[in-house]
């Protein structure tokens, strides 16, 4: 879909959008993702309506990414930036603006493992699957995803694509369809989950044709499965109610103290690996700085000083 400038900033996104989608076949999550950041672009460069992106100057893009550093993650950075590069490359495929804009998107250092992992201590996530319960349909649906995600490492997806059938109640395992691998998996039901699950799906899951384990209780999207986002934001509501502050507001905190108790357990990375579904060794390289004994072992001793 050509643009013809200037133009509104939706009519911008949405040939944007579509332009990727055509080109490159992105998901649409992926697409939302990048056409936010893009909004956030336009409208801090033009304010109102209309859009003439030739007015854009290098100048525009290096003030945008400074002005993100104080709110935005070194990771997430990491994400505006390639935003950024894929509007430019969009508008130049356009022929609305040359290699410049590309080029004065600055640099942002991020090491991957640098940090230390983000987790809630074994307090902390008692305090919050304790006050998960409630006595209400949503607090118990709300109570099930919480002690799925803190038991089984899920990502907040993975949760919301639970189907009725993944569910083996004879062999106590859990298939998830697809993971980020490419594949699917098999993993032990814990005790904790499956009691969770079968208090909601006996008395408290609305009657609906969805066979998606998590459904809407409210309004007329009753019935209707959970997205990830929501999932999270069930996550964000029970920290509130447990007062806890969590290094991540999210569902990946669960995952990422799943992952730490694990290896604080003696679980080898192998082991963890493959049963978070991570496609590389490398992104669970990072709880090995919880293994304190062994990093003691492969520690170098200091040099000694002649005096």
């Amino acid at each position: 879909m050509p643009v013809d400038v200037p133009c509104s900033l939706d009519t911008l996104i949405e040939a944007y959008t579509q332009h990727y989608r055509r080109t490159r076949g992105l998901r649409d999550r992926t697409l939302h993702g990048y056409g936010s950041l893009a909004r956030l672009f336009v409208r801090a460069v033009f304010g109102d309506d209309p859009i003439d992106p030739i007015r854009v100057r290098p100048s525009d893009v290096v003030a945008f990414v400074a002005s993100l550093r104080g709110r935005f993650s070194p990771r997430s950075m990491k994400t505006v930036r390639t935003a950024l590069r894929s509007l430019f490359r969009f508008l130049r495929f356009e022929g609305l603006v040359d290699g410049a804009l590309e080029a004065a998107i600055p640099a942002v250092a991020y090491w991957r493992l640098a940090t230390l992992p983000r987790y809630l201590r074994d307090d902390q996530l008692a305090q919050v699957l304790v006050s998960s319960h409630a006595s209400t349909p949503c607090g118990q649906r709300d109570h099930a995803i919480v002690v799925c995600l803190a038991t089984l490492g899920l990502r907040p997806g993975e949760v919301a694509d639970l189907c009725l059938e993944d569910l083996d109640w004879r062999t106590g395992v859990v298939h998830l369809r697809s993971r980020k691998t490419g594949r699917g998996a098999t993993l032990p039901l814990p005790r904790e989950a499956g009691r969770a699950l079968v208090a909601y799906l006996r008395h408290d899951r609305p009657t609906t044709e969805s066979r998606r384990v998590f459904v809407q209780h409210l309004g007329i999207r009753r019935g209707t499965p959970l997205s990830s986002t929501a999932i999270s934001e069930v996550v964000a509501r029970a920290l509130r109610r447990a007062h806890i502050e969590a290094p991540l507001a999210g569902a990946y905190v669960f995952r990422h103290t799943l992952a730490s108790r694990l290896v604080r357990k003696g679980a080898s990375l192998k082991e963890v690996a493959d049963f978070l579904g991570h496609r590389s060794l490398d992104t669970t390289t990072i709880y090995a700085k919880l293994d304190l004994p062994a990093l003691r072992e492969v520690a170098l001793p200091w040099p000694e000083v002649p005096q």
